[in-house]
């Protein structure tokens, strides 16, 4: 079966149209998850039809297992694990025929292994895969142990510091309580979206933290003397040396779940005077987002982007604190720019997501393989755009002006709080003023902040001084609607749930240009810029309040003040 079938099925029947087709490809390329999640995720079809379309594709008939009520007698025939390997489960049973629903019924191989071991002759069934997930997390209850019911079992370890023998460390038995800790740690922070997990050794006990939605949480409290055990197993699975305790390490971990594609893990491992503290960097495919205009953009501010990265030549740089989202953001906009008709090459340290079709190179300074060195290369290889991670120091920003004015398109990032001071740290390594307004099409700033939870948001009693100091206009204040989350069990009392990104657009105008050359300090080119129509991030953010995705508090929190002029 061609994997286009369904897609040209759905499109024939004006299920959906080539537009949505397109941007559920694009994302597949990148995520790896089946093109049925994607389009129901996006909203492109409901789950009825989907039902409906699947079942006209396979020749087999569909099944709602929401509101289906499975035989008892044939789940006994399989485990769990095996409905999670195969993406399948058992419906029901009559003599020795098994009705199974597949996501994918055409796998004659996943039909034969499920006849062998059943002893049943199997009659497919097609369901969704995300209601297969449920179904077997609903009739055959929770398929992991959680990592706490672990912990019970450590704190009874007695011996060394470690509490375990080292060489056990690297045997992947289930029996080895530190192994099932680390494994279902590192699964419940996929299943939970977390972003990093920090593992972090105190003198009395081990603190384990997750990143969510940009927040710190507590995780668990495993007991201290198995805090080096534990750092030794994530070392072992990143292919770290476990023996080298006194410098810093770095690595990486590939995990495949059942029902995703692949996870990586970047793994950051440092010595502290109560042991190696290891920082974990999830990089989930399945959660990226590469149309820009999922991001967060206004319609304005989207459109200055657009018009920016579509020129022949120049310099786009994207700026932001570590964690603002620059790397998905300058991800979407090569996702824009990808067709075959162009050469794109990417210098990454380290590459965070494999895009199909364009040309992504680690760099890797200890070998003297640096952004410069890389910039150097692409250029004798006939590009039409180029990524640089990051302009770090005179000899990167050298080249990457001298490729944006010479026939290329560059992008790339630099760690400053707002678009106008970019212009005055890359004055500082070194670049003229004039290369500056030549070369540079648009700055653009950005920050993630939290949206509010949907399920408790409720109205917001600000007082006309917040919302003044917030920069509201006046003529807008008494009639200005705030909302809040209230704390509810899906935010886990929080009030807030998810990110958004907000945004500060700084085309390079004639006006900003003129400002430049006249040698204006960041303050005054930022009275400039914010004078001639640039949308500041507390700007931006106000809109977001507006539309209610975002508390006042939030964008008082994570911007900055816009002076007056």
């Amino acid at each position: 079966m061609s994997k286009n079938a369904l897609g040209k099925l759905l499109v024939d029947n004006q299920v959906i149209n080539v537009t949505q087709l397109e941007k559920a490809k694009n994302e597949q390329k990148v995520s790896g998850e089946k093109l049925t999640s994607i389009l129901l995720r996006q909203g492109a079809v409901d789950r009825q039809t989907m039902r409906e379309k699947l079942a006209d594709m396979y020749g087999f008939p569909a099944i709602d297992l929401d509101a289906f009520d499975l035989d008892a007698d044939a789940l006994e025939l399989m485990s769990a694990e095996q409905c999670l390997k195969h993406n399948v489960i058992p419906v029901s049973k009559a003599g020795s025929s098994l009705v199974v629903a597949f996501s994918d019924p055409t796998n004659i191989f996943i039909k034969d292994d499920i006849a062998f071991l059943t002893r049943c002759k199997i009659q497919p069934v097609v369901a969704l895969e995300q209601e297969i997930q449920r179904a077997i997390e609903k009739y055959y209850g929770q398929v992991q142990e959680s990592a706490g019911d672990i912990i019970s079992e450590m704190e009874m370890v007695e011996g060394s510091d470690s509490g375990y023998n080292m060489s056990n460390i690297a045997l992947d038995e289930s029996s080895d309580p530190v192994i099932r800790f680390v494994n279902t740690m590192l699964l419940e922070a996929i299943k939970t979206g977390t972003s990093d997990i920090h593992v972090e050794p105190y003198e009395k006990y081990l603190r384990v933290r997750f990143r969510k939605d940009g927040q710190l949480v507590d995780k668990y409290r495993p007991p201290a003397q198995i805090s080096a055990a534990i750092a030794s197993r994530i070392k072992v699975m990143s292919r770290l040396d476990i023996t080298e305790k006194r410098k810093p390490q770095d690595g990486r971990i590939k995990i495949q779940v059942p029902g995703k594609s692949a996870v990586d893990f970047r793994v950051s491992v440092l010595p502290t005077i109560n042991g190696e503290k290891v920082v974990m960097r999830i990089l989930d495919k399945s959660n990226l987002k590469l149309d820009l205009r999922d991001l967060g953009f206004e319609e304005d501010e989207l459109q200055k982007f657009l018009d920016a990265i579509h020129r022949p030549q120049g310099l786009v740089l994207v700026t932001g604190p570590t964690g603002s989202g620059k790397t998905t953001t300058l991800y979407s906009a090569l996702n824009e720019l990808h067709d075959v008709t162009k050469n794109i090459s990417t210098a990454e340290d380290p590459v965070e997501f494999n895009i199909e079709g364009i040309n992504q190179v680690q760099v890797n300074p200890e070998i003297d393989f640096t952004f410069a060195s890389a910039l150097r290369s692409f250029l004798r290889q006939d590009p039409d755009i180029v990524l640089v991670g990051e302009i770090r120091d005179k000899e990167t920003a050298e080249i990457a002006f001298q490729a944006a004015s010479t026939g290329h398109m560059v992008l790339s990032t630099l760690h400053t709080n707002d678009a106008t001071k970019t212009v005055d740290r890359l004055i500082n390594m070194g670049v003229p003023n004039f290369l500056v307004t030549a070369t540079v099409e648009l700055i653009l700033a950005q920050r993630l902040v939290q949206t509010i939870c949907e399920a408790c948001r409720v109205q917001d009693r600000v007082t006309p001084e917040v919302l003044q100091d917030l920069g509201v206009p006046g003529e807008e204040i008494h009639s200005f609607s705030c909302f809040k989350g209230a704390g509810c069990p899906e935010c886990n009392g929080t009030g807030k749930r998810g990110r958004i990104a907000i945004y500060e657009v700084m085309p390079m105008t004639d006006q900003i240009r003129d400002a430049i050359l006249t040698g204006a300090t960041p303050l005054e080119l930022r009275r400039a810029a914010l004078a001639g129509g640039m949308t500041s991030l507390r700007q931006s953010g106000i809109r977001k309040v507006k539309k209610g995705l975002v508390s006042v508090q939030e964008v008082l929190t994570r911007t900055m003040k816009d002076p007056v002029y």
